[in-house]
């Protein structure tokens, strides 16, 4: 029997990448939910982390330094999440240099499709860049943009008209692969974590051997619960990682207050806590 872990988010985002919150308040948001330990995992970049040393809220919640990194499986793009880095890893900091270049790359593609495609100019590029604040630029930015130039109504509306999957400003890009991904995340002494396996839209034959090859690369974890899984595929997961022999792991994919129907340490318990990575993480 496992002691009773803490009150915990392992996957949440800040306005370092495409959350909302400055890491601060996302911090604060955390310790007024009673979140004893969070993981801050920005995508493809730890400036968040950065921000918060020394912060006076970190004598009550715990930070696990993390980091969420795109990569590719079998021509899919999938994300990992690196959980208990070494934020100051050169191996690491130059990985996350080369995909801030892919990032920007991206960018600029996105936008001269998104002009093509008959939106007025006006800046996007420039506008997606205030608004990613210095962080990561990514498609929740040129929305935000859209929504602002009237051009749609909303993100949703972005999103389903011009940057969804197959739209005009769904921009492919070569990504690391997910090999390199978990390795980088080693050589930092971190933990990989499969994140929200069943939001990459495989049939779950696919998932089970995406998950195979995940543990064969040196995985150490898969995500069985966050916002929007359904009992069914949470059950399908836990037994997946049983099955697999891999430890599980949860979080709220946590980007803005304003989704009504996620915040930080909400969602689902994890069913069998005795396989959870904070077992080996604490």
């Amino acid at each position: 029997m496992v002691a009773a872990l803490p009150k915990y988010d392992l996957h949440t985002h800040s306005t370092a990448s495409d959350g909302t919150l400055p890491p601060e308040e996302l911090l604060s948001r955390a310790a007024e939910r009673g979140v004893e330990l969070l993981s801050l995992t920005d995508h493809d970049t730890v400036a968040g982390i950065d921000l918060l040393k020394g912060h006076p809220l970190l004598d009550t919640v715990r930070l696990m330094s993390g980091v969420e990194l795109t990569a590719s499986w079998s021509g899919r793009m999938v994300h990992i999440v690196g959980l208990n880095i070494d934020t100051q890893s050169a191996q690491l900091r130059r990985y996350l240099e080369g995909l801030e270049r892919l990032r920007n790359e991206r960018a600029e593609k996105i936008c001269q499709r998104l002009v093509k495609a008959g939106v007025p100019d006006n800046e996007l590029l420039a506008k997606a860049k205030k608004i990613a604040g210095g962080g990561s630029i990514g498609r929740p930015h040129f929305a935000q943009v859209l929504v602002e130039a009237g051009v749609v109504n909303n993100a949703q509306a972005a999103f389903k008209n011009y940057l969804g999957t197959g739209k005009t400003g769904d921009v492919k890009m070569q990504w690391p692969t997910f090999n390199e991904a978990i390795d980088v995340i080693r050589r930092a002494g971190g933990e990989a974590v499969l994140a929200h396996p069943t939001k990459y839209k495989m049939t779950f034959t696919k998932i089970r051997t995406l998950v195979t090859d995940f543990v064969q690369a040196g995985g150490a974890a898969i995500e069985v619960s966050y916002t929007g899984i359904t009992p069914n595929h949470q059950a399908d997961l836990e037994r997946l990682a049983a099955q697999k022999g891999i430890l599980v792991s949860a979080g709220s994919d946590f980007h803005s207050p304003g989704q009504s129907w996620t915040d930080v340490g909400k969602f689902p318990a994890v069913k069998d806590p005795e396989r959870h990575i904070l077992t080996q993480l604490l």
